[in-house]
């Protein structure tokens, strides 16, 4: 007796993980912006590592330089009111700006990443407080939110990274729960859910690693947020103290000043301007290369 005609088992290669990295990563230099930014944020990560060795002064130290020199070969972006070399004041200012936004969306994204989970995953009346409570928090401006945390918590650099976190949390709860429930509906997950995988299970290993997408991209355009919001906050007054070298306390000092010495606002605000620049051109090529259908393409 014959065997039945079975078809030849297809050699087409499967797709990995390995060929989905290579993929991302060949969609992600091929994006202009991505290059801007990613080597902007390498510039400032490199600066912020070796800020003892760049900066040829102490960055607190009064009476390095005459008081509100321009620009020279000796201060390269000149003094300040104390004779401080603003140079050194910015080099070291990329420490507590990456500080600043790294830890601020730790905080905000943590937060907002659990509440949206489990407000998705649960349903019910659990998820009417949770949706209800963030929708009350939108209602309000994420500085409006910043300025009341920092006025209940106190004035200081600490405490400005914690406001600007929380000020974030209902943005990053709305994105993950709108992805939780979109997941929630599709075949991969009711059928985990038909062969009885736990609830802990099913958000680790099936929720979690299908929403991390977007929250990557948002987390990513969040440091530049971040980074705007202490500053603003430093600005005015209620972030880093004196004599911190904050680019928005530096700002904040040299507004005083800003006929007789510009240089003192001028590089700060620069620092700030390129370094948001930076995390949203690598926000919008991360975008791209996590797309599916620009991977494909």
């Amino acid at each position: 007796m014959t065997p039945p005609l079975t078809s030849p088992p297809s050699t087409a290669p499967l797709p990995t993980q390995r060929s989905e990295f290579r993929q991302f990563l060949r969609v992600l230099f091929r994006s202009p912006g991505a290059k801007i930014g990613g080597v902007i944020l390498l510039v400032l990560i490199t600066v912020a590592l070796l800020a003892p060795v760049i900066a040829p002064f102490d960055p607190t130290a009064m009476g390095a330089g005459p008081i509100l020199k321009p620009p020279s070969a000796a201060h390269w972006f000149g003094t300040d009111e104390f004779g401080r070399d603003l140079f050194s004041r910015i080099v070291y200012g990329s420490r507590l700006t990456l500080m600043i936004g790294v830890i601020a969306v730790c905080i905000s994204m943590t937060a907002g990443v659990l509440i949206g989970m489990v407000a998705g995953y649960a349903g019910g009346w659990l998820e009417a407080v949770l949706m209800r409570a963030m929708d009350v928090l939108f209602s309000f401006t994420e500085t409006l939110i910043a300025l009341a945390a920092v006025a209940v918590l106190g004035p200081s650099l600490t405490n400005a990274m914690i406001a600007v976190g929380i000020s974030s949390i209902p943005f990053y709860a709305r994105v993950t729960y709108g992805a939780v429930l979109v997941e929630k509906n599709k075949e991969y997950f009711k059928a985990a859910q038909a062969v009885g995988a736990k609830p802990v299970r099913l958000i680790i290993r099936h929720l979690f690693p299908n929403i991390l997408s977007p929250i990557i991209v948002i987390a990513t355009v969040g440091v530049s947020v971040a980074v705007l919001s202490a500053s603003a906050l430093s600005f005015l007054g209620l972030g880093a103290q004196p004599p911190s070298p904050e680019w928005g306390a530096i700002l904040a000092a040299g507004r005083d000043y800003f006929k007789r010495a510009p240089w003192i606002t001028t590089f700060p605000g620069l620092a700030i301007a390129i370094t948001v620049l930076g995390f949203n051109l690598l926000g919008d090529g991360l975008r791209e290369a996590l797309d599916p259908q620009q991977r494909r393409s």
